[in-house]
């Protein structure tokens, strides 16, 4: 087991946000996070990272209390975490951002090598500046590559389909489903896409800040589905 959350709860404004959440993580596993705006989804991955801390309840990350240690502590315990909107950096181009992530002095054969794995082409990126010039998908994929150099022991995403359009999602899916390849160890991912759902080894159900179901993405997206057209029938 890498990660086990203890009976975790948030609240804020007097509502409650989680409630009284218990999961385990195994080692090695592409799990997907997903369920209805407001279930709690984004919370809970801040709270595993550090960026939000818990009212109560314990985070164990191979068997050791992180709860109350910083987001850099985390990631040095190897926490990985890609938010919906990649950062941009004025200034350093894309090989800078590979070395400082890989840290170590790569070379640009390797950085090139990095970058077709996410599905860029090698020569026309390594150079460019990490900034506005970028697309969303470009940018994602390109922090998948950091993320990927980083060997994390666990790495989140945060709604990587957010913000970017059709041609860059269908180049997305692409690189998530090599996932096991780039990333050698457990991914946590929050989507409402069915096609990110659907390549997961196991999928979340979340609502109302609790965990409704865990069970594998047929399972959870029938049940999800059948939910949806039973409520356009009430309609």
């Amino acid at each position: 087991m890498l990660l086990e959350l203890k009976d975790i709860c948030f609240e804020r404004e007097n509502r409650k946000i989680l409630n009284h959440i218990n999961l385990t993580i195994d080692i090695g596993k592409f799990i997907a996070i997903t369920g209805p705006n407001g279930s709690g989804k984004s919370t809970l991955v801040k709270i595993i990272m550090g960026i939000e801390k818990p009212d109560s309840g314990k985070v164990i990350l191979e068997g050791k209390d992180i709860t109350n240690l910083s987001i850099e502590e985390r990631a040095n315990l190897g926490i990985g975490f890609a938010f919906q909107q990649p950062v941009k950096f004025k200034g350093i181009t894309v090989y800078d951002l590979l070395k400082i992530a890989g840290k170590k002095d790569m070379s640009k054969i390797e950085a090139c090598e990095v970058l077709s794995k996410v599905g860029l082409c090698a020569k026309e990126y390594v150079d460019r500046e990490v900034n506005g010039s970028l697309s969303g998908g470009e940018l994602k994929r390109i922090e998948i590559a950091t993320v990927a150099l980083r060997k994390a022991k666990l790495t989140i995403f945060d709604e990587p389909e957010a913000g970017i359009d059709l041609w860059s999602f269908t180049n997305l899916i692409d690189v998530f489903e090599k996932m096991s390849e780039l990333i050698k160890g457990t991914t946590l991912i929050i989507s409402h896409q069915e096609r990110i759902l659907n390549i997961a080894d196991e999928v979340i159900l979340m609502k109302d800040g609790e965990i409704e179901e865990i069970g594998e993405s047929k399972k959870i997206l029938n049940k999800t589905f059948a939910k949806k057209e039973c409520y356009k029938m009430k309609k």
